[in-house]
């Protein structure tokens, strides 16, 4: 079965959460994959501009782009588990 948003084809369930509130989960918790401080950097302040963006939206009535700039907050405030796990080193724990 194949799952359509606005004309594109979503291929699992992020590329679907993309498509449906056009949010880039990537842009606004972090890739997966470890990043330069310049990569960093850079995808930080893109993502506070699209945040103010959806703010000030919000503030003239869009309640989609309100709930868009709640759910993108929220996913600045998260740490994909697999980039946790593999900066965590064995020893190194209070319990070390």
């Amino acid at each position: 079965m194949r799952t359509f948003v606005a004309g594109q084809e979503a291929h699992g369930d992020f590329e679907f959460a993309e498509l449906a509130l056009g949010i880039d989960v990537d842009l606004f918790r972090g890739p997966l994959e470890s990043e330069t401080d310049g990569e960093r950097a850079a995808r930080e302040d893109a993502a506070r501009d699209i945040l103010a963006d959806l703010r000030a939206e919000a503030e003239a009535g869009d309640d989609v782009a309100g709930w868009d700039a709640l759910y993108a907050d929220a996913l600045t405030r998260t740490v994909p588990f697999l980039r946790s796990a593999r900066a965590f080193r064995a020893g190194t724990g209070e319990a070390a």
